[in-house]
């Protein structure tokens, strides 16, 4: 099993970008699956949630309305379309997912099973 991220990069203020995530040895529309990113000195914290099928999702406060999440079943991808970065948006961005379901609990509650290695995104 492995999760890979990739697209991420430097960017100016109110630019864009795409993050991917490659999974490999699972289904990852079949998971639970989101996106993470801890800033330096701070703590890991979930920026997108994306339930099996796609059905649901959820963003944290700082990102809803810019960020969004998606899948593409063909390519077992998972992917964050970022837009009107901020400086505050700069830090390292993971993909993770679990085989509970989303409404097992919280990613706090329910950590994920598979992480990616991560993609820097820094935005000034």
């Amino acid at each position: 099993v492995q999760l890979v991220e990739s697209g991420g990069g430097s960017v100016q203020a109110g630019g864009s970008l795409t993050l991917s995530c490659e999974a490999s040895g699972f289904t990852s529309s079949s998971y639970c699956m989101g996106w993470f990113r801890r800033a330096p000195g701070e703590e890991r914290e979930g920026v997108a949630t994306i339930s099996a099928g796609g059905l649901i999702t959820d963003y944290a406060d700082s990102v809803e309305g810019r960020f969004t999440i998606s899948h593409d079943n063909a390519k077992n991808m998972l992917y964050l379309d970022m837009n009107s970065l901020k400086p505050d948006d700069t830090a390292m961005y993971y993909c993770a997912g679990r085989m509970a379901d989303c409404y097992s609990g919280s990613w706090r509650e329910v950590p994920p099973d598979y992480w990616g290695q991560g993609t820097q995104v820094t935005v000034s």
